[in-house]
């Protein structure tokens, strides 16, 4: 009888899939669902964003997008019964998807013992979990022991969001009424976050034109940076490769040793956030 791994990873496709992590054997990622009117997608599975930019101007139309079943997680957890001791999962944000709760219900339902984590956030930041706790894997932590320390480590993202259709974002019922009417009234730029001490959105700047959105996203960073060991920034864009590209320059320009990686938003975030929207993440280790 061939000896059980010890550590399955299981993620959902709204974290960021890194060719490393696509590629790794140990690497389970459950797709959300994305529902137009007439048809539904798995997100990453038969929907690019190309696809998707693509539909939504073409049929005027928000699809909606939903998390995975308890019951795909409960078999996904019961295959992994058979090859794993245990599972690490690191999820979407709890308040932003009910995928960290089906994730959850369907370890319970496989009776696997697996530790699910809520990342507060989305994106880099869950990749960025899983990196960390791979590499306690590999220094012989257990599985509760990497699952508490990246609950604590998600508190310290940073991420800063330009959105790309306000008119989406409200839609996906994701800002009040009144944000979303000022904001198109006004041409105003707002600066959202995911605010990871409670893992909801909140509006955290409202800037007059997206160049001075940048200069104010890059001025966080600096300020996070002189207080902070920052040891990567992940640029993430919604089809805006070239201005994720111009946005990188200017940060090199401030901090010019920094590591650097641009990367683009799966299609679920896309679903509420809209094609051109732009965001940093970033990770901070107090100095």
């Amino acid at each position: 009888m061939t000896e059980k791994k010890k550590i399955a990873w299981v993620t959902d496709s709204t974290a960021y899939i890194t060719q490393e992590l696509a590629e790794h054997p140990d690497v389970y990622i459950l797709p959300l669902n994305i529902m137009f009117e007439d048809e539904s997608f798995e997100d990453g599975v038969d929907l690019t964003t190309d696809i998707l930019y693509n539909k939504i101007r073409k049929q005027k139309v928000v699809p909606k997008t939903s998390q995975p079943s308890v019951g795909k997680f409960a078999e996904l957890y019961e295959k992994l019964k058979t090859d794993y001791d245990h599972a690490v999962a690191v999820h979407i944000s709890s308040k932003l998807s009910g995928t960290y709760e089906s994730s959850v219900n369907g370890k319970n339902m496989a009776e696997f013992e697996a530790e699910v984590v809520d990342s507060k956030c989305m994106s880099y930041a869950i990749t960025t979990l899983i990196n960390k706790g791979m590499e306690m894997a590999e220094a012989g932590s257990d599985y509760k022991e990497i699952a508490d320390e990246l609950r604590q480590e998600a508190s310290n993202n940073e991420n800063y969001i330009l959105l790309g259709s306000l008119e989406q974002f409200y839609k996906g019922g994701r800002m009040s009424g009144t944000q979303y009417l000022l904001g198109s009234m006004l041409q105003i730029k707002p600066i959202i976050r995911i605010d990871t001490s409670t893992g909801e959105f909140e509006l955290f700047e409202r800037v007059r034109s997206e160049k001075k959105a940048v200069k104010r996203m890059i001025e966080l960073l600096k300020n996070s940076y002189e207080k902070n060991i920052i040891s990567q920034v992940q640029i993430m864009h919604g089809n805006l490769e070239h201005k994720a590209n111009e946005l990188k320059e200017k940060v090199l320009a401030e901090i010019p040793d920094l590591d650097i990686v641009i990367g683009e938003i799966s299609s679920t975030i896309a679903v509420h956030a809209g094609e051109g929207t732009l965001a940093m993440i970033w990770n901070n280790k107090k100095r």
